[in-house]
C-alpha cells in the first residue's frame, strides 16, 4: 500500500470513527428522522460492492437505528476489501456525519 493510500486509508478509519461517534449522541427521535438517508448510503455501498464483485444487488435489511452504524461499519469494511476509493468513501461519509441532524 502506498503512502498516500495508507493515509486516505486513515482518514477513512477516522471519518468512520467521527460518524459512529455522532450517530450515538443523537437522541431516538433525531436518529429515527435520520435514518432513512443514512440507511440509503449503506445500500449505496453494498450496491456497489456487488457491482465491483460481479454479485446480484439484494436489499440491506432496515433493523432499526440501534443496528444502522454496524450495517456501515461492515460496508465501509467491504467497501475497502473490494479494493474501491477510500477517498472518495471518506468524503462520502464527511457527508453524512455533517447531514446529521
Amino acid at each position: 500500500m502506498t503512502r498516500s493510500a495508507t493515509g486516505e486509508t486513515e482518514r477513512l478509519a477516522r471519518e468512520l470513527e467521527r460518524v459512529v461517534w455522532r450517530w450515538q449522541q443523537l437522541p431516538l427521535d433525531r436518529a429515527l428522522e435520520a435514518s432513512p438517508g443514512v440507511s440509503a448510503v449503506v445500500q449505496h455501498l453494498a450496491d456497489e460492492v456487488a457491482r465491483h464483485e460481479g454479485l446480484p444487488v439484494q436489499p440491506v435489511p432496515d433493523l432499526g437505528p440501534a443496528v444502522l452504524m454496524d450495517q456501515l461499519t461492515v460496508m465501509v469494511h467491504d467497501h475497502q476489501t473490494a479494493g474501491l476509493s477510500a477517498s472518495a468513501l471518506a468524503d462520502e461519509l464527511t457527508d453524512v456525519r455533517r447531514g446529521l441532524p
